[in-house]
C-alpha cells in the first residue's frame, strides 16, 4: 500500500523537536521515547502517521499551546541561522570576490609587462642581427676575399641559422604588438595560389633536408580571396614548417586550395606524429609546447599557432584543426572570395 504523503505543516520545517522539548523540559526522555513507540506502531498500521508533536499532544504528555510555541520558537531560530548563514557566504563570495579582481589586475599587469619586454628585447636584437646580416653578404659576395669551398658552405649555414633567428625576432615582435592591441589587417584581393606557391619554394629546400615530399595543390580556376597578404602569407608559412617538422623522413606534405561555396579553403594536410586529441587546444597556447622536456626533439618558441589564430580571428575566420596521433594532422581555414567586379 502506497504511503500517503504528511500534509505540510510548521512541525515538518522543524528537525530533532523531541530533542528540543526534553532540552526546554517540557517532556521527559522517558515521555519522549514512550511517544517514539507510538508512532513506530501507528507507522505499521496506519497509511499516514501523525508527526510526533502531534502523538504527544494525543497523548495528553504536552498541550498544543506548549507544542505551537517550542514549534515557533524552533522556526525563528532556523531563521535567524539561515539569515547568519547566508551574511556569511555573501561575506565570503565579496572576499573571494575581491581576491579573484585583484589577481586579475596583477595577471593584467604582468602580461602587459612581458609583453613589453618582448617588444624591447626583440627590437634590440633586431639591430645586432641586422649588421650579422649585412657581413654575411658581404662575404658571400666576396668583397673582402676570396673564400674557399669550406669557408663557402660554413658560412650558408650561418646564414641559414641567422635568416631562423630573423624569424623568430619577427614572431615575438608581432606577439608582442597583437598582445598589447588589436591586431591590424590591411584587406585586399589577394591570389592564395600566387602566395602559396612563392610560400612552397621557401619551404622546398627544407623539406627536401629532412625528405619529405611537398605538394602544392592550387585551384582549379584563379580565383581571389580578401586578406591581408603579409600576414596570412605569414600564416601559411606557419602551416608549411609545422608539418615538415613533424613529420618524419620519407613523409609528405600536401597544400590544397578549394573552392568551397562564397569562400576558399586553404588546408595543409602531413602524415607526421600527429596530436592527442584531447591536447588540441593546448597548442594554440603562447609559450607552450606538447613536449616540454628538456629533450625535447622538436624545436620552436611555442608562439606560432597562437599567432596565426589571432590572425585568422582578424580576418573573421579560425583555424581548424584535424588530427590522430600517428597518423598526421591537418590544418585548415577559409578566406571570403572577391566577387568578379569587386576587386577594383
Amino acid at each position: 500500500m502506497a504511503e500517503v504523503k504528511q500534509p505540510l505543516t510548521p512541525e515538518i520545517l522543524v528537525p530533532r523537536l523531541g530533542d528540543y522539548l526534553v532540552e526546554q523540559n517540557l517532556i521527559t526522555p522517558d515521555q519522549l521515547t514512550y511517544a517514539l513507540q507510538q508512532q513506530a506502531a501507528i507507522r505499521k498500521s496506519q497509511p499516514t502517521t501523525p508527526l510526533l508533536g502531534q502523538i504527544l499532544v494525543d497523548l495528553g504528555i504536552l498541550d498544543r499551546a506548549a507544542l505551537d510555541q517550542a514549534i515557533t520558537e524552533q522556526v525563528l531560530q532556523l531563521r535567524a541561522a539561515l539569515t547568519e548563514n547566508n551574511q556569511l557566504l555573501e561575506r565570503r563570495v565579496q572576499e573571494r570576490t575581491s581576491e579573484l579582481e585583484k589577481a586579475l589586475e596583477r595577471l593584467s599587469e604582468l602580461n602587459q609587462l612581458k609583453s613589453n619586454f618582448l617588444a624591447n628585447i626583440s627590437h634590440e636584437l633586431r639591430t645586432p642581427l641586422t649588421h650579422l646580416k649585412g657581413y654575411i653578404e658581404l662575404l658571400r659576395t666576396g668583397d673582402l676575399g676570396v673564400l674557399t669551398p669550406e669557408q663557402a658552405t660554413a658560412l650558408e649555414t650561418i646564414q641559414r641559422s641567422t635568416d631562423r633567428l630573423g624569424r623568430l625576432i619577427e614572431d615575438l615582435i608581432l606577439f608582442s604588438t597583437s598582445e598589447r592591441a588589436q591586431l591590424t589587417i590591411v584587406l585586399d584581393a589577394l591570389s592564395l595560389d600566387e602566395l602559396c606557391a612563392d610560400v612552397v619554394n621557401q619551404m622546398n629546400a627544407k623539406a627536401a633536408d629532412q625528405m619529405v615530399n611537398l605538394e602544392f595543390l592550387p585551384l582549379p580556376k584563379a580565383e581571389m580571396v580578401y586578406a591581408d597578404r603579409e600576414k596570412i602569407g605569414w600564416v601559411v608559412y606557419q602551416f608549411i614548417d609545422n608539418a615538415v617538422k613533424f613529420t618524419p623522413s620519407g613523409g609528405s606534405v600536401a597544400i590544397e586550395l578549394i573552392p568551397d561555396g562564397d569562400h576558399i579553403k586553404l588546408q595543409v594536410s602531413d602524415t607526421g606524429i600527429g596530436i592527442p586529441p584531447n591536447r588540441i587546444r593546448e597548442i594554440f597556447e603562447p609559450f607552450h609546447q606538447l613536449d616540454s622536456s628538456s629533450t625535447r626533439k622538436y624545436g620552436g618558441t611555442g608562439l606560432g599557432l597562437s599567432l596565426a589564430q589571432k590572425i585568422m580571428e582578424a580576418h573573421n575566420s579560425s583555424i581548424q584543426v584535424i588530427s590522430e596521433l600517428g597518423k598526421g594532422s591537418q590544418f585548415s581555414f577559409k578566406l571570403k572570395r572577391v566577387v568578379r567586379g569587386q576587386a577594383e
